[in-house]
């Protein structure tokens, strides 16, 4: 019985170590500056270059669901979505579009607050890129951050902590910080209003495609007008 016991002790250690090392890969290595790193914006190599760093990162991430954890994708979200969920996907999207929409013209105007995303360096360079870059590089975002902050992070911070609000609240606040060094802190109320109803949406669907879609409905509104 002890040596069941002390075998328990050490599979459930080795689960924790691995989890807490796929967080740090999840919420610590997304924080890089890559785009400062490979100077983005310095022309379509660049651009192209970035990109290829984040699809890297994107497969990587899910290689260690697969191979190091050993687990199935859908132990983050990966499951087929169906008409239902891509239509819920669809007007989450809209629905948080408004919000946002009201947040930008309505609220933060009446607190005499700015927040374009153009007129910041990384934005105004963003919006002089070729469209089919920009909209290659927004699928890239809703699906890396889906990826990492909802479905990685939340499920394994709710699966360690064995609290849904620590989830929530984790990943939101690293989500937000992340795009200080992008878009400046002017943007953060939009982000972390954005970041709260995607976590939302995830926390009640269970479902990385609802929120992929949704994010990509967001994102595209702005970078893609």
């Amino acid at each position: 019985m002890q040596t069941l016991a002390s075998d328990f002790k050490a599979v459930e250690r080795r689960t924790w170590l691995i989890t807490l090392a796929g967080l740090v890969l999840a919420l610590g290595v997304v924080s890089l500056p890559f785009s400062n790193w490979d100077h983005e914006f310095a022309g379509i190599g660049h651009l192209l270059g970035n990109e290829a760093i984040w699809w890297t990162y994107i497969a990587a991430m899910l290689l260690y669901v697969r191979k190091v954890e050993r687990r199935p994708l859908s132990s983050i979200g990966f499951r087929p979505p169906g008409v239902g969920n891509v239509l819920i996907g669809m007007a989450a999207g809209v629905m948080v579009l408004a919000v946002l929409g009201t947040m930008y013209f309505l609220v933060l105007p009446a607190f005499h607050l700015s927040d374009s995303i153009a007129s910041t360096a990384n934005g105004g360079a963003l919006m002089a890129t070729p469209f089919w870059w920009r909209f290659i590089s927004t699928i890239r975002a809703a699906v890396s951050e889906e990826v990492l902050f909802r479905g990685y992070a939340m499920q394994r911070i709710e699966e360690v902590s064995g609290s849904r609000i620590a989830a929530l609240l984790l990943s939101l606040t690293v989500f937000t910080i992340d795009h200080v060094t992008y878009w400046g802190w002017s943007h953060e109320l939009i982000v972390a209003t954005g970041g709260l109803a995607f976590s939302l949406l995830y926390l009640w669907r269970r479902n990385l495609w609802v929120n992929i879609i949704a994010h990509f409905i967001v994102d595209a509104a702005s970078v893609l007008a």
